[in-house]
């Protein structure tokens, strides 16, 4: 079984910074793609960005290139997102997700319960 942790979310003003973590067990971490997403009140969830087993290749939405980045530590078995220039459109629940394979993939099998990110204007 794979559990996905995560922590780092909070209140921010626009234009400020915030480092997201997901903190997983299981012994998989290591050998699988992994995935952030977000979901806005009254919106649908949104991919962010995802990277892949060893970091090596990254992926990000549109909307947030060149603003956030995604990172992990095998070893710590965690996946990280610093988010900056945060703007007020960021605001959302934030989830951690495991990729079914070891590169960069849109399909997901595990979801951490995720962590609230709010930006004020």
């Amino acid at each position: 079984q794979v559990q996905l942790v995560e922590s780092g979310g909070g209140l921010v003003q626009a234009g400020g910074s915030l480092r997201l973590s997901c903190a997983a067990s299981g012994r998989t971490f290591s050998s699988s793609a992994m995935g952030w997403f977000r979901q806005a009140p009254g919106k649908g969830q949104e991919f962010v960005a995802a990277i892949s087993w060893s970091g090596g290749s990254t992926y990000y939405a549109d909307s947030v290139k060149g603003r956030f980045t995604i990172s992990r530590d095998n070893a710590k078995n965690t996946v990280y997102l610093q988010m900056n220039s945060l703007k007020p459109a960021d605001t959302a629940v934030y989830s951690c997700a495991r990729g079914v394979v070891a590169g960069i993939t849109n399909e997901y099998d595990y979801w951490g319960q995720g962590t609230q990110v709010t930006v004020s204007s």
